[in-house]
């Protein structure tokens, strides 16, 4: 997968999987932890790009979680 994803992009991910499951933040192979979705930021113009904040941890990635992300188990 590519380092940068449109927002479009993200949108078709997301509307492959079921609209009511709640969504995480999967960060860091070395600290895997759920993190919840904060705010939303647009910087508008030609260099412009959202930011989806992190605003917290629910905690440790389900071990699955982390072998479909390629992340050794802790």
């Amino acid at each position: 997968m590519s380092h940068k994803i449109t927002v479009r992009q993200l949108i078709h991910q997301l509307q492959t999987v079921d609209p009511d499951l709640p969504a995480y933040l999967a960060i860091n192979p070395d600290w895997p932890y759920a993190h919840y979705i904060g705010r939303l930021v647009e910087v508008p113009g030609p260099n412009g790009a959202v930011y989806l904040a992190e605003n917290g941890q629910e905690g440790v990635l389900p071990p699955t979680v982390r072998t479909e992300l390629g992340w050794a188990a802790v």
